[in-house]
């Protein structure tokens, strides 16, 4: 006969030793992370790609293409879809086809203003046409 309280006690010690077990052979708890952390973007005043159309809106409602200021304003948007179909037009002849525009406005501007920008970059021809999201005033 065996004794109930002798089986209690075996099961008892060997859950002990595989507590122990397990305790040796888990990991030591890591003190520090190695983390790369990104850093901050330099602005080294390189000009952007000589394809790249960004047409800029300011506070005062004029607009400009990259570096080139128009006529346009936000209420009168037709000097911008001319503007575009004469780059691409001599891009064209270039045997280029890139067609895509940047549009970048202050984060104040109402939903119609941006509306009426994207309507005369599409009519100047622009596809696809993208909406900048970094460096927004």
């Amino acid at each position: 006969e065996s004794n109930p309280w002798t089986q209690v006690k075996i099961a008892i010690d060997v859950l002990l030793v595989l507590l122990i077990i397990f305790m040796v052979v888990t990991p030591i708890k890591p003190r520090s992370f190695d983390a790369r952390i990104p850093s901050e973007p330099r602005n080294d005043g390189a000009d952007p790609h000589i394809d790249t159309l960004v047409l800029s809106c300011s506070p005062d409602g004029t607009i400009r293409i990259n570096r080139e200021t128009t006529t346009a304003t936000l209420a009168h948007t037709s000097p911008i879809s001319n503007r575009l179909e004469e780059i691409f037009r001599s891009r064209e002849q270039n045997a280029n086809r890139e067609r895509t525009v940047f549009i970048k406005a202050p984060t104040a501007l109402d939903y119609g203003s941006v509306a009426r920008l994207i309507d005369a970059v599409k009519a100047g021809g622009a596809d696809p046409i993208s909406l900048q999201i970094d460096d927004l005033d």
